[in-house]
């Protein structure tokens, strides 16, 4: 039997090991900035180009590298990070696995230009595939600058998976933030396509925050401060009136370096229970110190998973630390059970209510008129308030039943024109409970309509047809500016085209500022802001991941942020407008993501439901 086993080549199995490491431009992006911090950098220069596929370029003022590292760092599990298997244990690095620029080299272009502070001369090195093209001194400032051209050519079928500009330069832009959100004392600059993004000079945490997140946080930072002998706890928590309907501003950071963790996110999340809704989520740069023996980072090549020895331990003091902060600063409810010294010293708490008072109370003309019979207020009888209560039940009841046989012919005529196989004639009739859904009767039995789904569907349609019916815009007397962070600028820049066929008209002022000149008709005057903010929350809070066309994307994101919700209540002509619009859609019993927008019961199944009760 002949061998069948053998051994890959290298550059093969470089481009293996490149599918867990660098899965796409964002990660590459991270490693390489990684790669500077651990290189003892104080200023550091990222460069991109078309969403990081073109260019992806890291200078930095570091040590730098000699010749011979210069040319060893790109071979696979090379590092001066660890020696031993107990230096995983005490890893005080960002780095350490040595497979990041192995894998890089093995599905890029890569250039790499370094000078130590000892050397005059400095190294040039190209590889591409694996393989070193050239090698060669040069002039070069100390420190290190990396560049990664056409990431993925040779290998198309992965650069055919990323997804487009916008969502692989947020991620990228993600990724940015969350590395130099750990790092305030190092100097970072972000350029997009020859723009610059970010220029963060070194500084406090408050500061790098605020440059990151965005100048509305400057007045809603609360302090964490809670030291202990096994884990201490600082950063930063947002006011309950930052909450937003993502996670997208939830920084945790365990030995500064960032984690996803839902059961501290959990831990906070429980801080702020009763202060912001339950589909809300709070912000926070939150900062984890441990003793590296007690973790375990070495769990997904990311590095962005951690095990700690006792998990339940770190979610006791995390959810204690921010109750702490919340109270500190007023933001939670608290009991106070100690009287103002102003009232402690009035008569009336110094001075106990003798008879004599009781007495002189009572002969008061006040006291009297609102006990004497006679009065205006007075009812002789209880009778009496029965009468009434069943006077005013009579009414309500015979004017419910006069609105619920109200005909509408506009809307006999459009069932007629859309031949609806639900029933062949309605009575009419319509009902809201629970201020979330509407009743209809049939013939033989009734329609349950939920309105939220239903209002979707309506918009949705609406909105689908505004391409050849272009939705009217009302220009704003006084233009707004709305200033965002940069990966909410990114995201808004994408979809400006979408949204003026949506009836705004938003033009970008400044790298991540935009002017809002008009809106559509339905937005009311002065919450310009508020409706972009919410239709970014919702773009956000939507799976960005889904590969649906952009334009459907930003329609079904405005449909449903913009949709009636449970709570509203609907007088009769509303319910009717509602069941109108909605079976005059094309689609009428499904929102725009696959939900029924209603529910039919006829006279039979009401019958086997009561039966099988």
């Amino acid at each position: 039997m002949l061998d069948v086993i053998q051994l890959l080549p290298d550059n093969i199995a470089n481009q293996i090991a490149a599918g867990e490491v660098i899965q796409r431009p964002a990660s590459a992006v991270k490693e390489m900035l990684e790669n500077a911090i651990d290189a003892g950098a104080t200023q550091i220069h990222l460069i991109i180009k078309d969403a990081g596929k073109e260019l992806i370029q890291v200078n930095d003022n570091g040590k730098g590298m000699s010749p011979t590292d210069a040319r060893v760092c790109f071979e696979r599990h090379a590092t001066s990070k660890i020696k031993s298997i107990e230096d995983l244990f005490a890893i005080n690095t960002m780095g350490f696995r040595g497979e990041a620029l192995a894998s890089i080299a093995a599905v890029a272009q890569v250039e790499l230009k370094t000078r130590t502070h000892d050397e005059e001369l400095g190294t040039y090195i190209q590889i591409e595939n694996s393989a070193v093209k050239k090698q060669e001194p040069c002039q070069s400032p100390i420190g290190s600058s990396l560049s990664v051209k056409n990431l993925f050519f040779n290998i198309p079928a992965r650069r055919n998976f990323l997804k487009s500009t916008a969502v692989e330069t947020r991620h990228i832009v993600d990724e940015f933030i969350r590395v130099a959100m750990a790092f305030p004392h190092i100097q970072f600059q972000f350029t997009n396509n020859n723009t610059v993004v970010f220029h963060l000079e070194a500084g406090k945490l408050k500061q790098r925050i605020v440059g990151l997140l965005g100048n509305p946080y400057i007045s809603k930072l609360v302090p964490v401060q809670e030291p202990t002998d096994v884990v201490s706890i600082s950063g930063f928590i947002a006011s309950p009136d930052m909450a937003t309907k993502t996670r997208g501003n939830q920084y945790f950071f365990v030995n500064n370096r960032f984690i996803k963790s839902a059961y501290l996110n959990h831990a906070v999340s429980q801080a702020y229970k009763d202060l912001i809704a339950k589909d809300e989520f709070p912000a926070f740069v939150l900062f984890i110190e441990i003793d590296p023996s007690r973790i375990d980072i070495n769990v997904h090549p990311t590095k962005q998973e951690i095990k700690f020895e006792d998990e339940r331990i770190v979610y006791l003091f995390v959810s204690a630390a921010v109750k702490h902060a919340l109270s500190k600063y007023s933001l939670a409810p608290s009991l106070d059970f100690t009287l103002n010294a102003e009232i402690e010293s009035m008569q009336a708490i110094t001075q106990p209510f003798t008879e004599s008072k009781k007495s002189a109370t009572k002969d008061d003309y006040l006291f009297q008129s609102f006990t004497e019979k006679g009065k205006a207020h007075f009812l002789e009888k209880k009778q009496d308030i029965r009468n009434w209560k069943e006077l005013y039940k009579v009414q309500h009841e015979f004017q419910l039943q006069s609105d619920l046989n109200t005909s509408s012919p506009a809307l006999e005529q459009n069932n007629e024109e859309k031949n609806l196989a639900i029933e062949e004639e309605f009575q009419q009739q319509f009902l809201q409970i629970g201020n979330g859904y509407v009743v209809a009767t049939t013939k033989n039995g009734f329609l349950l309509i939920d309105q939220h789904l239903a209002h979707q569907r309506i918009l949705y349609e609406q909105y689908e047809n505004a391409v050849a019916n272009p939705i009217s815009i009302q220009k704003c007397l006084i233009p707004q500016t709305i200033d965002l962070s940069a990966g909410d600028a990114v995201l808004l820049q994408s979809i400006l085209e979408e949204l003026i066929l949506l009836g705004y008209e938003i033009e970008p002022f400044g790298n991540t500022t935009f002017i809002i000149q008009g809106v559509p008709a339905d937005v009311k005057t002065g919450n310009e802001k508020n409706s972009i903010d919410k239709i970014l929350e919702a773009l956000k809070h939507e799976q960005s991941e889904i590969k649906l066309d952009k334009r459907e994307k930003v329609i079904r994101t405005l449909a449903m942020q913009k949709a009636m919700n449970y709570s509203k209540k609907l007088d009769l002509a509303e319910m009717q407008e509602l069941f109108a619009k909605l079976f005059s859609c094309e689609q009428p019993q499904l929102s725009p993501i696959g939900k029924k927008t209603f529910v039919k019961l006829d006279v039979q199944h009401i019958q086997q439901l009561i039966m099988n009760a």
